[in-house]
């Protein structure tokens, strides 16, 4: 096992480790090398399906995608998917073993996956030349040293160097630096062969003094400072950006207005990353009723507890808001949970998601939901088979996506099916998915990623803006989702690139030469 390991550790969460894993990945790749993400315990509520149905984070696929390659889940051995009151799903090389508490976690099962994680790090060794590995957290929480099975004992697994990463736009990261090396096991800081500082703004040159008390301090070169870069976006690991959040309040008349309910418990947000990618959209991200405002659409999202987020929009008003909105004729949408949530009745008789037997829904939708153990989780091709405003003129269209569901949803009259799945993860089927209102201005579909589909998008869009009396936009002004990924990504790798020593980054590893093409047989 020839291959070489880099880990990025962070002095705590959302420093940017998942995206400068994605980066090195996309560097590697340019340099001619076979280079795969690792993360061995993630814990996200933004998940994907791979083309054999198993379950992973999504950051690990994003990672993926910029090495250029499919998704699988020996990336992200063990997911943890919160579902609230310090609990957790615990998903297994893509395949649920239960609800855990944080404690039953930490205290009897997560060493028990440790020979998986070991195994789908060995299984990726044999396969690549380079794989960057992304630790979680801190690797400086005392209490979580003993039993942990992400951070240094990752590292010591595989023997590799590891390069400690801190976010200066949150301030205190000389601090956190220092205090994260001083809290380490002698020999766990003996790895640490490098500091990043991330998200700097501002001049550079005001900051070298820093650089120089950081190195004469802890001994340890600092070997990138990586800038707050804008002008391109790399997917969030689970956390909707903050400047996202923000632009909730600013609301631009020469774009659609298209809104995100903010769900406590919203997951797979990256489902709209393509909608904000428009150049005609603004996506706001709204969890105040009061800041819904006069939308040209609303989204209702995922959720990992449907029933609970049900009882936030009730609580915050959201509920009232949103009936509001389909009354004035704004178009409703909803994504797997958000399409449960919309139907009159959600039953949950075995506690599946809660302790709340029954709730009543939006009743936007004449449907009934009974949620169930069996979890759903599939790649799936399907046609449009809906009628209605957003479906006319797209009967027979292919879309492709993603299921990851524990609902059942039966529709009553007055609702028709949106989509005809024809295939399940290679299996061929024929299942009806979704539903349309008869007046076509509320639907809901359990499929992930549905707005990832190109023309059913910008069709959906186009009509956003007949009906504020604008004309379509012209295809030369819109990327597919694959061309703005990859320019996403290379844009990235140009900016890390040009922000870290990539010569003392291949040192730090091994690599005297940063040509893969010519040291593939030596990796």
């Amino acid at each position: 096992m020839n291959s070489k390991c880099i880990m990025f550790q962070g002095t705590g969460s959302h420093v940017g480790k998942s995206v400068l894993v994605a980066a090195l990945g996309r560097i590697f790749l340019q340099d001619g090398y076979k280079v795969a993400p690792f993360k061995s315990q993630n814990m996200a509520l933004n998940s994907y399906v791979t083309k054999d149905g198993g379950e992973m984070g999504r950051a690990q696929v994003v990672q993926a995608e910029a090495c250029g390659l499919a998704p699988d889940v020996v990336m992200n051995p063990v997911l943890l998917k919160p579902t609230g009151q310090a609990t957790s799903q615990v998903i297994v090389l893509g395949r649920p073993v239960g609800n855990l508490s944080a404690k039953e976690y930490h205290e009897r099962y997560n060493m028990t996956a440790l020979d998986v994680v070991e195994n789908s790090l060995n299984k990726l060794r044999s396969e690549f030349d380079i794989i960057v590995i992304e630790g979680a957290g801190s690797p400086a929480e005392v209490n979580l040293q003993a039993t942990e099975i992400v951070n240094m004992r990752i590292a010591r697994m595989a023997d590799c160097p590891v390069l400690l990463v801190a976010d200066i736009d949150k301030g205190g990261a000389l601090a956190a630096v220092v205090g994260t090396l001083e809290l380490l096991d002698p020999d766990d800081r003996a790895r640490v062969k490098g500091v990043v500082i991330n998200k700097f703004r501002g001049d550079v040159k005001l900051f070298y003094p820093a650089v120089e008390f950081l190195e004469q301090k802890t001994g340890i070169p600092v070997v990138g400072i990586i800038p707050y870069f804008q002008g391109f976006k790399v997917q969030e690991e689970d956390t909707i950006p903050e400047d996202t959040i923000k632009e909730a309040d600013r609301v631009l008349e020469n774009k659609l207005d298209i809104v995100v309910i903010n769900l406590p418990h919203i997951s797979n947000f990256t489902d709209f990353d393509c909608l904000a990618d428009e150049p005609d959209v603004q996506l706001r991200y709204v969890s105040n009723g009061n800041k819904l405002g006069n939308p040209d659409m609303v989204i209702i999202p995922g959720s990992k507890n449907t029933i609970h987020d049900l009882a936030f929009l009730q609580k915050s008003g959201l509920f009232a808001q949103i009936i509001a909105q389909e009354k004035r004729g704004i178009p409703i949408v909803g994504v797997c949970g958000g399409f449960q949530i919309l139907g009159t009745e959600l039953h949950d008789p075995l506690h599946t998601e809660s302790d709340i037997d029954s709730m009543k829904g939006l009743g936007l939708l004449n449907m009934i939901t009974t949620f169930d153990p069996d979890k759903i989780t599939t790649q799936v091709h399907a046609k449009i088979v809906g009628k209605g405003l957003f479906f006319d003129g797209m009967q027979g269209q292919e879309v492709t996506g993603y299921e990851i569901h524990m609902g059942r949803s039966e529709i009553g009259e007055g609702v028709i099916p949106a989509f005809r799945i024809f295939e399940r993860s290679t299996r061929e089927v024929d299942i009806l998915d979704g539903a349309i209102r008869s007046d076509g201005m509320v639907f809901g579909t359990y499929i992930h990623g549905i707005f990832d589909n190109d023309s059913f998008r910008r069709h959906i869009l186009d009509l956003l803006r007949k009906q504020k009396g604008w004309e379509p936009l012209e295809a030369s002004e819109i990327m597919t989702v694959y061309q703005q990924r990859e320019k996403d990504f290379n844009k990235l790798a140009e900016v890390v690139r040009g922000s870290m020593d990539m010569d003392k980054v291949y040192e730090i590893m091994g690599l005297n030469d940063k040509s893969g093409q010519q040291e593939q047989g030596a990796v």
